[in-house]
């Protein structure tokens, strides 16, 4: 358990190296500014705060990937409250964004192609024949059948508090759905996924690579 624990701790810095805070201060700023005054200054503050992380990056030398998807993000939100003239509409980008998660996530699921094994593949460069083995495929697929579950939760949630059209509670929900809430699920998957693999039995991504037989010693870090 002590070795599980440490692994999910080293995934997590990775993860968070990021700098994922400039994808969230943006919309509470933009909460506050439209509270107090109006649609057009909250969306000034919005921008100029992720603009601001970026130039901050940009002057420290450091990887400006969240702050540039910040700036991104707080452009397109605010479109889309601008064209309707509505304020609630800032975060109807978000909602879209869960629904066509849930959408990939469950389509990956019927293809045989789970979501968590392609980011994976992705992420880390493995073997994507190794994802789809029999012995190493179900816990790629039981993950991303709990993301698509969480994804569609989330998409019913702030379809509901954007109905009620109290833009308050859509800030606190976006807040709180997006980072926290993407911490928790990466620490339950590397949790859960590692768990897995050692029940299935599988060979290690490298044991694979190298062609080994079994028995295997199955897959020791990562997901």
């Amino acid at each position: 358990m002590k070795k599980i624990l440490k692994e999910t701790v080293e995934e997590l810095k990775q993860f968070m190296s990021g700098k994922t805070i400039d994808t969230i201060i943006p919309p509470i700023i933009y909460v506050i500014g439209n509270n107090l005054f109006g649609l057009n200054v909250g969306i000034i503050l919005a921008l100029s705060v992720a603009f601001l992380f970026a130039l901050l990056r940009l002057l420290k030398k450091e990887n400006i990937l969240y702050a540039l998807g910040g700036i991104g993000g707080v452009a397109l939100a605010s479109g889309f409250a601008l064209i309707a003239d509505n304020a609630a509409n800032y975060f109807l980008p978000k909602i879209i964004g869960s629904g066509a998660l849930f959408l990939i996530s469950t389509i990956s699921i019927f293809v045989g192609k789970p979501l968590a094994a392609i980011l994976s593949h992705v992420s880390r460069g493995w073997s994507f024949d190794w994802f789809l083995r029999k012995d190493i495929k179900p816990a790629y697929r039981e993950v991303t059948i709990v993301w698509a579950i969480l994804f569609l939760a989330r998409m019913l949630l702030q379809l509901f508090l954007y109905n009620r059209g109290n833009l308050t509670e859509l800030g606190w929900a976006s807040i709180l759905l997006g980072f926290p809430a993407t911490l928790t699920v990466l620490v339950l998957t590397l949790i859960y996924g590692g768990w897995r693999l050692r029940v299935l039995g599988g060979p290690g991504i490298e044991e694979f690579q190298e062609g080994k037989n079994p028995p295997w010693e199955g897959q020791k870090k990562g997901f």
